[in-house]
């Protein structure tokens, strides 16, 4: 597995406690691959159980001590709150937060029901709210930690079809600005990624599909997260955006 560009900041990034959302797949799978080697201790939060099973023997074989795998609904608060307290409680802290479960339904307004509106914000809003709910009172605790919530660039920007997903995205955005402030006193980190086109799952087209081929790769979108987690504690990257090339925005 690469390691991609970052190399210089490797130690800043070495036996962290992290938790990290939509694990699974895509870009949380490829970035608990990358965290694994470099010996951090993970607790990785998706649907699949099966998907989970397999990705933490990967991430055991390259190197991470010790991965934590639960199997739940981020918008679940019961699944959120005894996880995050299982994974803080045998650990004893926790240094990052990644939320990076999302999805959306892309269809014009009138066509979405109230139930596909209520299920992508609750996973994209209330998801990323609960899982900072239960991650925040062990980093007060420390006066430190760094919570990275994965958006999109339909938080900044619209398009036909899309009203729930960049409504949600624009909240989740929103939060996350204001939690900064929130947090800062606290010496607490809050990052938003803004990610263009990621050739994953989240597409109605397989993964590796044809017309995907020049979008942005999951090992592209960790390569800029852990840029992200590897700064300096006196750094701070309050936002980044990110596209592919080929991308007309």
């Amino acid at each position: 597995y690469r390691l991609g560009k970052v190399e210089i900041h490797q130690s800043m990034i070495t036996d962290k406690v992290i938790f990290l959302t939509g694990a699974s797949r895509g870009i949380g799978r490829d970035l608990a691959l990358r965290l694994a080697t470099q010996q951090n201790h993970l607790g990785l939060l998706a649907r699949s159980e099966a998907e989970l099973k397999e990705l933490q023997s990967l991430c055991i074989g390259n190197g991470a001590p010790h991965v934590h795998i639960f199997a739940g609904d981020v918008s679940d608060e019961g699944v959120v709150k005894s996880a995050m307290e299982a994974f803080i409680g045998e650990l004893g802290r926790l240094d990052f937060l990644i939320n990076n479960a999302g999805f959306g339904i892309f269809k014009p307004a009138d066509e979405i029901s109230s139930g596909e509106w209520d299920e992508v914000m609750e996973v994209n809003v209330k998801g990323t709210f609960l899982c900072c709910r239960y991650a925040l009172p062990a980093m007060k605790a420390r006066k430190q930690g760094h919570i990275i919530n994965i958006a999109s660039d339909v938080a900044k920007r619209t398009f036909p079809a899309g009203s729930l997903y960049c409504a949600s995205k624009y909240a989740q955005d929103a939060f996350s600005s204001a939690l900064r402030k929130e947090v800062h006193p606290f010496g607490i980190k809050v990052s938003v990624v803004y990610s263009g086109l990621v050739d994953t799952h989240f597409h109605s087209h397989p993964q590796g599909a044809q017309e995907a081929e020049s979008w942005l790769k999951g090992e592209d979108m960790a390569d800029a997260i852990h840029y992200i987690m590897a700064q300096p504690p006196h750094v701070v990257i309050d936002e980044l955006m990110i596209h592919p090339l080929s991308q007309a925005y």
